[in-house]
C-alpha cells in the first residue's frame, strides 16, 4: 500500500477537447465553440467531465495492464482544462482487497490547480477477482 504510480502528462489540445466531447456525444457549445464559451463567461473552450473520466481510466489501465477491469471510477472536477495547458495525472495505492482488487487515489493538476480527484477500484491484469457485475449475482 502507498505505492506511487508514475505520473502521466497529457497535453490539453483543442483537438483533444473537441474530439472527447464528440466521442462522448456532448454537443454543448462550450466544448467546441470558443466564441460561445466566451459569451458564457469562460476564456475558451474547456474539457468535459466524460473526457476527464476517460483519461483517468486510461491512466489506471496503463498502470494495471491491458486486461485490467475498472470496477469503479468516481471523479470530482475542480478547475477547468483549457487548450494549451498540460494535465498531469498522479496516483497512489490506498488499499488492497483480498480478491486482488486495488483501490487508487488519482489526482490531475494543470496550470490553474487541481482539475480532478478520483477514487478508482481496479482489478489488475492477471488478478483472480470477478468483475463486479458477476460478483453481484453470487
Amino acid at each position: 500500500m502507498g505505492e506511487e504510480l508514475p505520473p502521466l502528462e497529457i497535453p490539453v489540445t483543442r483537438t483533444l477537447i473537441v474530439s472527447g466531447a464528440l466521442a462522448s456525444r456532448d454537443h454543448q457549445d462550450v466544448h467546441h465553440d470558443a466564441e460561445a464559451a466566451r459569451e458564457k463567461g469562460s476564456p475558451d473552450i474547456f474539457m468535459n467531465i466524460l473526457t476527464t473520466n476517460g483519461l483517468v481510466g486510461r491512466y489506471v489501465a496503463e498502470w494495471a495492464g491491458a486486461d485490467a477491469v475498472l470496477r469503479r471510477v468516481a471523479v470530482r472536477l475542480g478547475v477547468p482544462n483549457y487548450p494549451g495547458d498540460t494535465l498531469t495525472l498522479r496516483g497512489r495505492v490506498t488499499a488492497l482487497a483480498d480478491d486482488g482488487a486495488v483501490e487508487l487515489a488519482v489526482t490531475g493538476t494543470n496550470g490553474l490547480g487541481s482539475h480532478v480527484t478520483a477514487r478508482v477500484t481496479v482489478v489488475p491484469a492477471g488478478a483472480t477477482a470477478l468483475p463486479a457485475s458477476e460478483e453481484a449475482v453470487r
